[in-house]
């Protein structure tokens, strides 16, 4: 099997399988594989390809080709045995970024010491989410590499007539501007142009931290 499929998701349940929706609505190809035949089922229709198999088996991992992947996830429910032996396959088989939905903080130091790039819990992702939307208005997300690196959505109001160059946020607060909506626009606009005065009611959209955030007064 050649690498024109870019993702794996071993384990569609309900997790596995809304995230690999997202990655094909994204444009990625992605494999799903799963022992249960209905999960199997519901997913057949939504991924590229799909395949009933035990993916605690080494060797059907090799026969689906899954060491081709650029990315795989495994979500497989509550086993912590389970998922990390088949983390540690997917080491083994040279997939180069593997991620693991985890179910404690323990599950997440053992995949730590198997290698894997990313644990997920998701219950504790979607509690800092809720929480940094009620304390940081505008909240849009984290960055992956640092839970303190926020996109954020600020409203201009003092900063208006300004240029991004007049106001030099990279220099002063290590802050970046990535794209701009203007006040009577409907899109945002990447990449603003550093010369334009800012109108008041023009929505920024900021990355950086959340201390630098938290001081501009826009």
């Amino acid at each position: 099997m050649g690498r024109y499929v870019q993702a794996g998701i071993i384990g569609l349940g309900k997790f596995g399988l809304t995230f690999g929706i997202e990655l094909m609505r994204a444009g990625v190809k992605v494999m799903g594989i799963d022992a249960d035949p209905d999960n199997v089922r519901r997913a057949q229709d939504s991924l590229t390809q799909v395949y009933l198999a035990d993916a605690s088996n080494k060797q059907a991992l090799e026969q689906l080709g899954v060491g081709d992947l650029t990315h795989v996830l495994v979500s497989v429910g509550d086993s912590i045995a389970a998922s990390a032996m088949i983390s540690m396959y997917l080491k083994e088989l040279g997939v180069p970024v593997v991620w693991v939905k985890a179910i404690n903080q323990d599950h997440v130091n053992l995949l730590d010491k198997i290698g894997v790039e990313e644990a997920i819990i998701p219950e504790h992702m979607a509690a800092r989410h809720m929480a940094k939307k009620i304390t940081i208005p505008g909240f849009i997300d984290y960055l992956p590499f640092d839970q303190e690196m926020v996109l954020q959505e600020i409203t201009v109001d003092q900063w208006a007539g300004k240029s991004l160059r007049d106001l030099d946020l990279t220099n002063k607060h290590n802050v970046q501007v990535i794209a701009i909506k203007k006040a009577d626009g409907d899109r945002f606009s990447l990449i603003p142009k550093a010369n334009e005065p800012l109108g008041r009611g023009d929505i920024l959209v900021v990355v950086g931290e959340t201390g630098n955030l938290a001081r501009l007064k826009p």
